[in-house]
C-alpha cells in the first residue's frame, strides 16, 4: 500500500502513533491492497488489506480504530491486532502512484 498510496500510509501511521497504536503505526507501512472497496459510493474510497472471513462480520478479535484526520474520516478495521481494512471516507480523491515500472 505504501509504494501506491504512500502518503496515505505516512498520514495512517502518524494518526496511530497519536492514538497510542504503537504496533499498528509500524505494520500499517506493510499493508497490501488485496481488493477496493467495490461499493461504487463517489465518497468511499476503502481497501481491504486481508481477505474478509465468510459470513458479515469479522467476530471475535475485531475492533474499530477510530482515527481523527484533518479531513474526511479514517476507520481501521482490526481482527487479531491485523489491519483488514482501511476505511477511507469523505476525503479528496487520492492520487494513486503508478507502481509499474
Amino acid at each position: 500500500m505504501r509504494e501506491v498510496y504512500p502518503d496515505l500510509v505516512d498520514e495512517l501511521a502518524r494518526l496511530l502513533e497519536d492514538e497510542g497504536e504503537r504496533y499498528l503505526s509500524i505494520a500499517v507501512r506493510d499493508l497490501r491492497i488485496v481488493a477496493e472497496c467495490g461499493c461504487a459510493d463517489d465518497f468511499c474510497q476503502s481497501v481491504r488489506t486481508a481477505p474478509h472471513p465468510p459470513g458479515e462480520p469479522y467476530g471475535p478479535g475485531h475492533r474499530n480504530v477510530m482515527l481523527d484526520p484533518d479531513e474526511g474520516m479514517l476507520v481501521l478495521d482490526v481482527l487479531n491486532e491485523r489491519i483488514v481494512y482501511v476505511e477511507i471516507l469523505f476525503r479528496p480523491p487520492m492520487a494513486r502512484r503508478d507502481v509499474s515500472r
